[in-house]
């Protein structure tokens, strides 16, 4: 195996952001732990994208929402490259539905897909962060966290997730400022699916949409993935505890 300066484990990197943030972080002496759940398929297609560019690729399963995965995907990257130094909490889904449509094990099932595992993996790759040089953790929240009205879709639970996984960020970058690790937040809003994959938007209710974005235009995940790449560089060594919003406006 090459020799590796920086081990990364991305999760929900099978598509959109996660996949593009592979592309992103991938260089000659970059190992990559690339984590799919259901979408193995895609998982190793972005991990033959990384070694095409020189990184190290290692595909990863799992269902972050199942208490014991998050320690199993640290385990499993460290078991391989011997060390974690970025970790980027991507992987979730959002619910739309109504407190009254949206019941008690609906709600439990964001908060564990999202909140908890963001918890879980904080938890277990904490050893490994302190031991990096300028380690970098990014967690994905979302606008929903942040901007209700004005023609905006209501996500309950995904915004409640969203939230506390920020308020956690902030918590641990707290922790972490003396072992010279950053924890942030990128928030995106309306952001592009990759093409071919199912969206549930009509092309007249995405130009609804596009009408509440100043900037006129749903984000493409290389644009979020540019954000993260950032936030995971050297050069960003002096910014944490924040959120960077990445929405065209959306919550301006």
């Amino acid at each position: 195996m090459p020799a590796i300066n920086r081990a990364c484990l991305v999760t929900g990197a099978s598509s959109g952001i996660g996949a593009a943030t592979c592309r992103a972080l991938a260089a000659p002496g970059v190992a990559l732990a690339v984590h799919g759940r259901r979408n193995l398929e895609g998982a190793r297609r972005v991990a033959s994208e990384v070694e095409a560019a020189g990184g190290v690729a290692l595909v990863v399963e799992g269902d972050l929402a199942v208490a014991g995965t998050a320690a199993d995907l640290v385990a499993a990257t460290t078991a391989r490259f011997e060390r974690l130094d970025v970790l980027v909490s991507n992987a979730g889904f959002a619910d739309r539905r109504p407190i009254g449509d949206l019941d008690r094990a609906a709600f439990d099932a964001s908060i564990a897909a999202m909140q908890n595992a963001f918890f879980d993996l904080l938890l277990a790759a904490r050893p490994w962060l302190e031991k990096a040089q300028e380690g970098r953790v990014v967690a994905v929240s979302s606008f929903v966290a942040h901007a209700v009205g004005r023609g905006l879709p209501v996500f309950t639970a995904t915004a409640a997730a969203k939230g506390a996984i920020e308020a956690m960020a902030r918590a641990f970058a707290m922790q972490m400022v003396t072992f010279g690790t950053t924890v942030n937040c990128v928030a995106p809003g309306f952001v592009e699916k990759d093409p071919g994959t199912h969206t549930a938007l009509t092309p007249a209710r995405r130009a609804e949409f596009e009408r509440t974005i100043p900037m006129g235009r749903f984000a493409k995940p290389a644009d979020i993935a540019a954000a993260i790449a950032f936030l995971c560089s050297p050069a960003a060594g002096y910014i944490t505890g924040q959120v960077i919003h990445v929405d065209g406006g959306v919550t301006l």
